[in-house]
């Protein structure tokens, strides 16, 4: 995966809600809420998944980068509690964002705002900016997707993260889980519509590929 192809930033991003939504459209809400023991990828339904999916971009860009990214506060997002801090687990709040139809509008504004910024900054930008991300028990293996752009030290794992890294880390995030998507597909006994991207975090080695 390159930062840029052509001059533009991160192009994946173009069809990435298109691929989601095409993965998801016609699921009926006993799909929506579908979970297993059989496996730990399916402890959160695809509800949840998608849900982390609209959360995990405001968190990044705007809780964590929005010092540098929106100085002033204009990154067009309301109710960032519920959003970006809710207590549903790494999830909007699940008590507001509940229905799809409430979800889906907030993940496709979520990656408009990425798109919004790729389009107004340049790679020197992302590669001169980082922060410090605190540790986690999977950093140490997620970060072997990177090719550059983070640092790794101590167990759990921390380190530090440049911008150009964070949109990588996003994309292969939302792919990732994208990917668990299709697995409660197929748990449930479904067809999968899309050919999800072999990048990011589960093609690693150590990634639980593990199938229904």
């Amino acid at each position: 995966m390159n930062s840029s192809l052509n001059g533009k930033l991160f192009p994946e991003f173009d069809e990435l809600y298109s691929l989601i939504l095409t993965e998801i459209t016609g699921l009926s809400e006993i799909n929506l809420d579908y979970k297993s023991n059989n496996w730990e990828w399916a402890e959160w339904s695809i509800r949840n998944q998608l849900s982390h999916m609209a959360s995990l971009i405001p968190r990044w860009l705007i809780a964590r980068w929005g010092h540098i990214l929106f100085p002033n506060g204009d990154h067009g997002f309301d109710n960032l509690e519920g959003i970006t801090n809710s207590t549903s687990d790494r999830r909007l709040d699940d008590s507001i964002y509940w229905d799809t139809d409430l979800i889906l509008p907030i993940l496709c504004k979520s990656i408009a705002l990425i798109q919004n910024v790729l389009e107004t900054t340049d790679l020197e930008f992302l590669q001169n900016h980082k922060i410090d991300r605190a540790p986690t028990p999977q950093w140490a293996m997620m970060s072997k997707a990177h090719p550059h752009g983070i640092t790794v030290s101590g167990n759990p794992a921390s380190g530090s993260m440049t911008l150009e890294a964070t949109f990588r880390h996003i994309y292969f995030e939302e792919i990732t889980h994208l990917y668990t998507i299709q697995r409660l597909r197929i748990a449930q006994g479904l067809g999968t519509n899309i050919i999800v991207p072999r990048v990011g975090y589960w093609v690693l080695p150590e990634w639980d590929r593990s199938q229904p």
